[in-house]
């Protein structure tokens, strides 16, 4: 795989040309940014940015007013290839918070090993309804200790609007569920993402991550999906490359919440 020149296509598919991910939300692109408008319970903020020492300061005033007129927190996700340079620093500055870093890593779908089962004992169940729905932010909220509301609504709304956009997943040991993976899917795109993939304590490092990888890389392969993108934790990183998956550059979400009135 030419590193560069999928991180090129990353950044054209994914960002630049990005799609909204949502039934109610819209991309507009303003000057050299491009912004996901979402509701207050979606995400808002911007995926992709073409700017430089001498139009980054403006930008970024101009979509702190935006969604703060619309009484939005938003995120500005910003790619470790972005520039200028001292974007980061500019974001800080301005009032955004640093989330911690993560990796962007891409492998070629039929690439990987498609034949990873989960361990003995435990099943894969495709989430189609409203039930699976809420195992899968069960298990969210057990793995990573937050709040699955907003996730139960999204995957619900992207089920009942735009089902072929989405494939969840979630492990299963007896009735307990105990992992649980998402993939996102965008239609002219050449990239599925893999999202959420979360396990309780008392089955990490047994396999099912590995399993729920596999088994999204084979919807992905089926559908005609060249690429799987995953923005990996220092957790996951290891797994991923061991898989298959090449890291390609580093990520970082920026937040904002708009200063109350």
């Amino acid at each position: 795989m030419d590193h560069a020149a999928v991180l090129a296509l990353f950044d054209r598919d994914m960002r630049e040309d990005a799609q909204p991910d949502g039934p109610d939300t819209r991309v507009e692109r303003v000057g050299g940014v491009v912004r996901q408008v979402s509701s207050a319970r979606g995400w808002n903020g911007v995926v992709w940015s073409d700017l430089d020492e001498t139009n980054a300061q403006a930008a970024i005033s101009e979509q702190i007013a935006f969604f703060s007129g619309l009484g939005r927190d938003f995120e500005w996700k910003l790619y470790g290839h972005d520039r200028p340079v001292d974007l980061g620093e500019r974001l800080r500055a301005a009032g955004f918070t640093a989330e911690p870093e993560e990796t962007l890593m891409i492998a070629e779908a039929a690439g990987l090993d498609l034949d990873a089962e989960p361990p003995e004992g435990v099943r894969l169940l495709p989430v189609t309804d409203a039930a699976g729905v809420h195992l899968v932010a069960d298990v969210h909220e057990k793995a990573f200790g937050t709040d699955g509301s907003r996730l139960r609504e999204q995957l619900l709304a992207r089920l009942a609007g735009e089902p072929d956009t989405i494939v969840a997943v979630v492990a299963l040991a007896g009735d307990e569920p105990v992992s649980a993976a998402r993939m996102e899917l965008l239609p002219g795109t050449r990239f599925a993402g893999l999202w959420g993939g979360g396990t309780v304590d008392g089955w990490r490092g047994r396999g099912v991550y590995r399993a729920l990888v596999a088994h999204r890389a084979r919807a992905a392969v089926e559908r005609g999906y060249r690429y799987l993108q995953v923005d990996a934790s220092s957790q996951s990183r290891p797994i991923l490359e061991r898989l298959g998956f090449a890291p390609l550059t580093t990520t970082t979400p920026y937040t904002y919440v708009p200063r109350a009135a």
